[in-house]
């Protein structure tokens, strides 16, 4: 079981005092999860919360019968489960791992236990809970006024975040469905990066070259992402409370 002081843990837990750390961790076990498995569908009951610490889960809704859509990515700064804060035992999204590796997992009733008994606990996560319905917002304005190379690129960095690598395996198939385009838009836009010398991409092997390109030729809902993260993560209450409340 990871330990808060030196072992890899997930950012999101790390930030609890000891004490709530360590008590919340007794009731976890860690798990691997391996690349490409459903952890849920949508509309599923809840068994498990997960907070990855070297994988990273993408969320997607279902557009049709056999499209979807990615709308989020979870990785060491989060969980999948969120909505049990507000006593929803069913998942709104399908969780899928992107990137293998290991996870502290949680029974859904457990969860619920901690909260009750940790208002720290609590309250971070309702903090956490406010940021990725930011991102959520932030994705849907992004589908809908930025063209494929800026949304590819954003999809890359928050890939490259996720797995604290320059390197990490994706195929196009699974960059058409997280991005919503057909295979032949991704195979453009993809070229086209390759191309200004931002990634190499071959054979669903990608190595980010040059991350400061990438950030250029990504749109801006990358940098709003992690400025609602880090502002709802590391910013006091009372500091929160003298915002605009446009600011976001």
């Amino acid at each position: 079981m990871p330990h808060k002081t030196s072992d890899p843990a997930n950012r999101l837990l790390a930030s609890l005092p000891d004490k709530d750390y360590q008590r919340f961790i007794s009731g976890c076990e860690e798990v691997n999860l391996e690349f490409g498995k459903i952890l849920s569908e949508a509309k599923d009951c809840i068994h498990y919360v997960y907070f990855p610490i070297k994988s990273y889960i993408s969320q997607t809704t279902a557009i049709d019968e056999h499209d979807s859509l990615g709308v989020g990515m979870i990785g060491d700064e989060g969980m999948l489960g969120i909505s049990l804060i507000l006593g929803i035992n069913h998942s709104p999204l399908r969780a899928l791992v992107q990137g293998p590796g290991t996870a502290l997992r949680m029974s859904a009733e457990r969860f619920r236990h901690e909260l009750e008994q940790s208002s720290v606990l609590k309250h971070d996560l309702d903090r956490y809970l406010y940021a990725v319905m930011g991102q959520l917002e932030q994705t849907a304005a992004c589908i809908r006024f930025h063209v494929v190379e800026a949304r590819l690129a954003r999809w890359l960095l928050m890939t490259l975040d996720r797995a604290h690598s320059n390197e990490f395996h994706i195929t196009h198939e699974l960059l058409a469905s997280m991005l919503g385009v057909r295979r032949v838009g991704i195979t453009k836009a993809a070229s086209d990066l390759q191309h200004r010398k931002l990634i190499s991409y071959k054979r669903g092997a990608i190595t980010v070259l040059d991350h400061l390109g990438l950030e250029a030729a990504s749109c801006g809902c990358y940098e709003a992402d992690k400025s609602i993260y880090q502002k709802m993560m590391t910013t006091s209450d009372d500091t929160l409370q003298s915002f605009p409340e446009t600011q976001s």
